[in-house]
């Protein structure tokens, strides 16, 4: 799990915008570009905008 200090901290490669982190799945996800970045097994966010997962509309946050 992500510590809330690097959190705070942490923007979107592409965007700079704000992350949401999910703990079940370990991944950060910015619904503006909409792009996840995984987090390893030692709690590193692979940042690399390359390596990211394109977040389908269907998957899109709830906005209400």
């Amino acid at each position: 799990m992500l510590d809330k200090e690097l959190l705070d901290i942490l923007v979107c490669p592409k965007c700079k915008g704000d992350l949401d982190y999910d703990t079940e799945k370990n991944t950060l996800s910015c619904y503006a570009c909409m792009l996840r970045y995984r987090v390893d097994e030692d709690d590193i966010p692979i940042m690399l905008i390359d390596e990211a997962e394109k977040i389908e509309e269907n998957e899109k946050k709830d906005q209400s």
